[in-house]
């Protein structure tokens, strides 16, 4: 099986499938993958939790890959998301990124890259044009 068969294995199993089960199969007991949260190294045990947080106020998740490169041991990936408001099932989509190593079939190293701020807005959890807005300098008003 290819590194980008397993990465697509991943996102199917367990993001779109909700099969926190089979993260132990495809992310090794002491990988942790950096980027997701900043300033936390996010391991199998807090994947599950990541994992159901997101099935608690999204709908059905897909995840495409429309770009995979693999070179040796290394796999990267371009993700689009695509899902809904679980509250309104209004329509979501944002995008990311993931550089992973993957060693006897399971993913031994990651780094994610994901546009939360894009999510969260959808969400209507932050101002629309948070990102503009904060590029100019001013400061969010949490009202």
């Amino acid at each position: 099986m290819s590194h980008a068969d397993i990465l697509r294995e991943w996102y199917s199993e367990v993001w779109e499938n909700g099969n926190t089960d089979a993260i132990d199969r495809y992310f090794a007991p002491e990988t942790t993958a950096e980027g997701l949260i900043p300033e936390m190294q996010v391991g199998a045990d807090d994947f599950r939790d990541l994992v159901m947080a997101f099935r608690h106020i999204l709908g059905d998740i897909h995840v495409e890959l429309p770009k995979i490169i693999e070179n040796g041991d290394w796999v990267s990936a371009i993700l689009q998301v695509s899902t809904t408001r679980a509250d309104n099932g209004a329509p979501l989509q944002a995008s990311g990124s993931m550089i992973g190593r993957i060693k006897e079939g399971r993913i031994v190293e990651a780094y994610n890259q994901f546009d939360f701020i894009s999510l969260f807005e959808q969400l209507g959890q932050f101002p629309k044009d948070t990102l503009p807005v904060c590029m100019t300098g001013q400061r969010l008003d949490w009202a």
